[in-house]
Protein backbone atom coordinates (compact mmCIF):
# COMPACT_ATOMS: atom_id res chain seq x y z
CA UNK A 1 0.00 0.00 0.00
CA UNK A 2 1.49 3.35 -0.73
CA UNK A 3 1.16 6.46 1.12
CA UNK A 4 -1.17 7.96 -0.59
CA UNK A 5 -3.31 5.18 -0.62
CA UNK A 6 -6.01 5.81 1.91
CA UNK A 7 -6.52 3.13 4.70
CA UNK A 8 -9.79 4.06 5.27
CA UNK A 9 -13.03 4.73 2.78
CA UNK A 10 -12.90 8.76 2.44
CA UNK A 11 -15.99 10.08 4.67
CA UNK A 12 -18.04 10.85 1.72
CA UNK A 13 -18.19 7.46 0.49
CA UNK A 14 -18.99 5.93 4.12
CA UNK A 15 -21.74 8.44 4.47
CA UNK A 16 -23.60 7.05 1.24
CA UNK A 17 -22.96 4.00 1.71
CA UNK A 18 -24.86 3.74 5.39
CA UNK A 19 -27.60 5.63 3.82
CA UNK A 20 -28.38 2.55 1.46
CA UNK A 21 -30.11 -0.34 2.55
CA UNK A 22 -31.43 0.77 5.83
CA UNK A 23 -33.85 -2.20 6.11
CA UNK A 24 -30.38 -4.46 7.34
CA UNK A 25 -30.20 -2.60 10.19
CA UNK A 26 -26.55 -3.00 11.53
CA UNK A 27 -25.43 -5.20 8.46
CA UNK A 28 -23.57 -3.12 6.25
CA UNK A 29 -22.00 -3.84 2.73
CA UNK A 30 -18.86 -4.65 4.32
CA UNK A 31 -20.34 -7.71 6.52
CA UNK A 32 -18.11 -10.70 4.95
CA UNK A 33 -19.56 -13.38 6.75
CA UNK A 34 -22.94 -15.61 5.63
CA UNK A 35 -25.54 -14.03 7.53
CA UNK A 36 -27.58 -17.20 7.25
CA UNK A 37 -24.72 -19.34 8.30
CA UNK A 38 -24.09 -17.56 11.18
CA UNK A 39 -27.05 -16.99 12.74
CA UNK A 40 -27.62 -20.97 12.53
CA UNK A 41 -24.37 -21.05 14.13
CA UNK A 42 -25.66 -18.80 16.64
CA UNK A 43 -28.64 -20.74 17.43
CA UNK A 44 -26.54 -23.56 18.33
CA UNK A 45 -24.63 -21.08 20.77
CA UNK A 46 -27.74 -19.76 21.82
CA UNK A 47 -29.16 -23.09 22.78
CA UNK A 48 -25.82 -24.16 24.17
CA UNK A 49 -26.36 -21.41 26.34
CA UNK A 50 -29.18 -22.51 27.72
CA UNK A 51 -28.40 -25.64 28.38
CA UNK A 52 -25.92 -24.15 30.42
CA UNK A 53 -28.75 -21.91 32.56
CA UNK A 54 -30.83 -24.99 33.11
CA UNK A 55 -27.93 -27.09 34.48
CA UNK A 56 -26.39 -24.96 36.39
CA UNK A 57 -29.54 -23.61 38.00
CA UNK A 58 -30.88 -27.41 39.21
CA UNK A 59 -27.64 -27.97 40.56
CA UNK A 60 -27.66 -24.34 43.19
CA UNK A 61 -31.23 -25.76 44.15
CA UNK A 62 -30.28 -29.53 44.10
CA UNK A 63 -26.76 -29.56 45.61
CA UNK A 64 -26.95 -31.27 49.23
CA UNK A 65 -24.29 -31.94 51.83
CA UNK A 66 -22.01 -30.63 54.17
CA UNK A 67 -20.05 -28.32 52.10
CA UNK A 68 -22.47 -27.92 49.49
CA UNK A 69 -23.50 -23.87 50.27
CA UNK A 70 -20.45 -22.58 48.67
CA UNK A 71 -20.64 -24.89 45.77
CA UNK A 72 -24.18 -23.54 45.34
CA UNK A 73 -23.01 -20.07 45.52
CA UNK A 74 -20.84 -20.80 42.51
CA UNK A 75 -23.26 -22.55 40.50
CA UNK A 76 -26.10 -20.06 41.03
CA UNK A 77 -23.03 -17.68 39.90
CA UNK A 78 -22.77 -19.56 36.98
CA UNK A 79 -26.21 -20.03 35.89
CA UNK A 80 -26.48 -15.88 35.87
CA UNK A 81 -23.17 -15.71 34.19
CA UNK A 82 -24.30 -18.01 31.16
CA UNK A 83 -28.18 -16.05 31.24
CA UNK A 84 -25.98 -13.29 30.26
CA UNK A 85 -24.05 -15.24 27.78
CA UNK A 86 -27.63 -16.10 26.16
CA UNK A 87 -29.26 -12.62 25.84
CA UNK A 88 -26.08 -11.48 24.45
CA UNK A 89 -26.19 -14.01 22.02
CA UNK A 90 -29.91 -13.60 21.01
CA UNK A 91 -29.25 -9.80 20.44
CA UNK A 92 -26.67 -10.79 18.12
CA UNK A 93 -29.03 -12.58 16.08
CA UNK A 94 -31.34 -9.73 16.65
CA UNK A 95 -28.59 -7.66 15.35
CA UNK A 96 -27.73 -9.98 11.94
CA UNK A 97 -31.45 -9.77 10.96
CA UNK A 98 -32.42 -13.45 12.43
CA UNK A 99 -35.21 -14.41 15.57
CA UNK A 100 -33.40 -15.89 18.51
CA UNK A 101 -34.85 -19.82 18.88
CA UNK A 102 -35.92 -20.01 22.90
CA UNK A 103 -38.09 -22.92 21.39
CA UNK A 104 -37.45 -25.47 24.03
CA UNK A 105 -38.35 -28.56 21.73
CA UNK A 106 -35.07 -29.96 20.16
CA UNK A 107 -33.19 -27.41 22.42
CA UNK A 108 -30.61 -30.85 23.43
CA UNK A 109 -29.73 -31.60 19.73
CA UNK A 110 -29.17 -27.81 19.36
CA UNK A 111 -26.90 -27.37 22.02
CA UNK A 112 -23.18 -28.65 21.91
CA UNK A 113 -23.46 -29.17 25.63
CA UNK A 114 -25.73 -31.84 27.45
CA UNK A 115 -27.87 -31.89 30.30
CA UNK A 116 -26.81 -34.03 33.21
CA UNK A 117 -28.19 -33.38 36.55
CA UNK A 118 -25.54 -35.68 38.75
CA UNK A 119 -26.10 -37.58 41.50
CA UNK A 120 -24.21 -36.01 44.08
CA UNK A 121 -22.26 -32.96 44.56
CA UNK A 122 -19.04 -34.58 43.25
CA UNK A 123 -21.04 -35.87 40.23
CA UNK A 124 -22.60 -32.32 39.81
CA UNK A 125 -19.27 -30.38 39.68
CA UNK A 126 -17.94 -32.73 37.10
CA UNK A 127 -20.89 -32.13 35.09
CA UNK A 128 -20.61 -28.86 34.64
CA UNK A 129 -16.52 -29.31 34.33
CA UNK A 130 -17.20 -31.16 30.80
CA UNK A 131 -19.56 -28.67 30.28
CA UNK A 132 -17.46 -26.11 30.14
CA UNK A 133 -14.91 -27.76 28.57
CA UNK A 134 -16.76 -28.59 25.69
CA UNK A 135 -17.67 -25.04 25.60
CA UNK A 136 -14.03 -23.81 25.02
CA UNK A 137 -13.71 -25.73 22.50
CA UNK A 138 -16.54 -24.98 20.61
CA UNK A 139 -16.61 -21.36 21.56
CA UNK A 140 -12.31 -21.63 20.38
CA UNK A 141 -13.48 -22.99 16.90
CA UNK A 142 -16.03 -20.94 16.19
CA UNK A 143 -13.80 -17.88 17.07
CA UNK A 144 -11.22 -19.36 14.13
CA UNK A 145 -14.14 -20.10 11.98
CA UNK A 146 -15.02 -15.86 12.02
CA UNK A 147 -11.56 -14.58 12.07
CA UNK A 148 -12.18 -11.68 9.82
CA UNK A 149 -15.25 -12.52 8.45
CA UNK A 150 -17.15 -11.31 10.91
CA UNK A 151 -15.30 -9.40 13.89
CA UNK A 152 -18.21 -8.63 15.78
CA UNK A 153 -19.40 -12.18 16.58
CA UNK A 154 -15.81 -13.18 17.29
CA UNK A 155 -15.28 -10.47 19.83
CA UNK A 156 -18.29 -11.68 21.72
CA UNK A 157 -17.72 -15.01 21.25
CA UNK A 158 -13.80 -14.21 22.80
CA UNK A 159 -15.46 -12.36 25.59
CA UNK A 160 -18.01 -15.53 26.73
CA UNK A 161 -14.74 -17.53 25.59
CA UNK A 162 -13.40 -16.04 28.52
CA UNK A 163 -16.05 -16.28 31.01
CA UNK A 164 -16.17 -19.94 29.97
CA UNK A 165 -12.54 -20.52 31.08
CA UNK A 166 -13.02 -19.35 33.82
CA UNK A 167 -15.91 -21.25 34.49
CA UNK A 168 -13.90 -24.48 34.13
CA UNK A 169 -10.75 -23.37 36.03
CA UNK A 170 -13.61 -22.71 38.92
CA UNK A 171 -15.06 -26.52 38.44
CA UNK A 172 -11.39 -27.96 38.36
CA UNK A 173 -11.08 -25.92 41.95
CA UNK A 174 -14.37 -27.21 43.23
CA UNK A 175 -13.76 -30.83 41.73
CA UNK A 176 -9.75 -30.61 43.78
CA UNK A 177 -11.18 -29.59 46.69
CA UNK A 178 -14.12 -32.29 47.21
CA UNK A 179 -12.26 -35.04 45.51
CA UNK A 180 -8.36 -34.82 45.43
CA UNK A 181 -6.78 -34.63 42.14
CA UNK A 182 -10.01 -34.88 39.23
CA UNK A 183 -10.08 -38.29 37.18
CA UNK A 184 -11.20 -36.53 34.06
Amino acid sequence: MSADTPFLSDVKTLRARARQHLDRGALTASYGGDVAKTIDILQSVLATELVCVLRYTVHAVCATGISSEGVKKEFSQHAKDEQEHMMTVAERINQLGGTPDFNPQGLLTRSATEYVEGTNLVDMIKENLIAERIAVDHYQELIRYFGERDPGTRAMLEQILLVEQDHANDMHDLLIAHEGRPSL
